[in-house]
């Protein structure tokens, strides 16, 4: 008996040692942030019930891989949530490598204002009553007191931020100070966040 050659007619378009479910699962990675990308943008503008077609018109994708990935509108809802809480923590250690404290502490705080904003725009389907949401505030605050607490301890050590704020405290203003004002942006926001960052500096 001699040993068959593998075919690889079933999958021309495969490169060896590369096998073609890696290259799938890849794309669909890239369909899954041009959606989440896409709903960010269309939920500030149009809201969570915009229609399915402005978002993946938005991706450049069909309606059939949007609901391949997320079912329900609540699934998408939640997922750019998740996205932008990830970008969240992953922004504090990057910014910290890159800038001094103070200035790598205020670049995140700009950063939460971003994500203010997205939320802000996702609000009636948080509070929509549905269970996927119902532990938000905790998730958000457990996943971002860490990363804020290191940057505010960082810049604290410098001796030109005062000691007596700590991170619970600074996110819950951030997000006060974002509340919506008719015709003002994330500009605004983060000129308000600029001040409250003011008011921390010793001297």
């Amino acid at each position: 008996m001699t040993d068959a050659t593998p075919s690889t007619s079933a999958d021309p378009g495969a490169t060896e040692g590369v096998p073609a479910p890696r290259r799938r699962r890849a794309d669909a990675q890239r369909n899954v942030d041009a959606l989440l990308e896409a709903a960010k943008g269309v939920f500030a503008l149009s809201g969570v019930d915009a229609p399915a077609k402005e978002i993946t018109d938005r991706a450049g994708l069909g309606v059939g891989t949007l609901y391949r990935h997320f079912p329900q509108r609540s699934d998408l809802v939640a997922a750019v949530l998740e996205r932008e809480i990830d970008g969240c923590v992953a922004a504090g250690p990057t910014l910290s490598a890159a800038h001094e404290p103070v200035e790598a502490l205020t670049k995140w705080l700009y950063r939460l204002t971003e994500f203010v904003g997205t939320k802000r725009g996702l609000a009636t389907a948080i509070h929509s009553g549905d269970p996927k949401f119902d532990d938000l505030a905790g998730h958000l605050l457990k996943r971002l007191e860490p990363v804020l607490g290191e940057l505010i301890d960082a810049a604290v050590a410098t001796g030109e931020i005062r000691d007596d704020i700590g991170p619970r405290e600074l996110v819950h203003a951030v997000a006060l100070l974002c509340q919506p004002v008719p015709g003002e942006d994330l500009a605004y926001n983060q000129h308000m966040v600029s001040v409250l960052l003011d008011g921390l500096r010793r001297g």
